[in-house]
């Protein structure tokens, strides 16, 4: 009587899950901008509206690649919003805040996204995953454009 030996664990399923953390992030945080985009008011109104407009925009284009690489490891993308907000270290904003809040709000959760990236980066390099890791590198660089416009944007 033959048994099947254990299934030996794929270095690859740790970036896969990292990147589908990543994904989760990505996702609560195009929600997000997308509803301040929708909702902000105030003297900085256009401008505002422009930046969360860029930045909405650029989040939900990364996402297709994210699942993608997800599904090149052999996974399945989590694609359902109880699955994404489950993954995700962010949460979603019931309440519409003032525009200076609003800033903070984003501001924190790029810095957030940022480290749940480096940490999906350690990942990918651990496995060897250079396309992973060169996918992620991407995307920090975004964030971090990302934080130092939000910074600059803030008045206190």
């Amino acid at each position: 009587m033959s048994t099947k030996p254990a299934m030996a664990h794929k270095p690859q399923s740790d970036t896969a899950h990292a990147l589908a953390q990543v994904l989760a992030d990505t996702y609560v945080l195009y929600l997000k901008t997308h509803n301040f985009h929708w909702n902000v008011e105030g003297a900085d109104f256009r401008s505002l509206h422009q930046l969360f407009e860029e930045q909405y925009r650029s989040l939900w284009n990364s996402l297709d690649g994210l699942a993608e690489r997800i599904r090149a490891l052999g996974e399945y993308a989590p694609g359902t919003s109880a699955k994404l907000r489950a993954l995700a270290s962010l949460k979603e904003s019931e309440a519409v805040p003032r525009a200076e809040s609003m800033l903070r709000e984003l501001l924190e959760d790029h810095t957030a996204v940022v480290r749940t990236i480096e940490a999906a980066l350690a990942a990918a390099h651990a496995s060897a995953d250079e396309a992973s890791a060169g996918l992620l590198a991407e995307r920090l660089a975004e964030h971090q454009k990302q934080i130092w416009m939000l910074k600059s944007m803030r008045t206190s």
